[in-house]
């Protein structure tokens, strides 16, 4: 397994983008990043954009009203379950 961190953010609408900000300086490509609650109506931020996979969960997905955002992968709690296994740690941003 190697360093990769997975990042929730949980945010409200309007920190958002300062969070992301942050989140900038210390994504790296293996890194992963799950979207939740208002953060979720910040999708179209261009550091979102240009990430290959930006993970949601399908409760949270449903304030979208089917948006089509081609790096969007829509996740249940058991798959955000895999995700967390997946990385070394686990940082909560909000």
């Amino acid at each position: 397994m190697s360093n990769k961190s997975l990042y929730l953010l949980q945010s409200n609408f309007s920190t958002t983008p300062a969070v992301v900000a942050k989140l900038e300086k210390m994504y790296s490509p293996e890194d992963s990043v799950i979207l939740m609650g208002e953060s979720v109506l910040q999708l179209e931020l261009p550091f979102f954009q240009q990430l290959h996979c930006i993970y949601v969960l399908d409760t949270d997905a449903e304030v979208l009203a089917d948006k089509d955002v081609k790096n969007m992968q829509i996740i249940s709690y058991a798959e955000f379950a895999d995700i967390c296994l997946t990385h070394t740690r686990c940082i909560r941003l909000n």
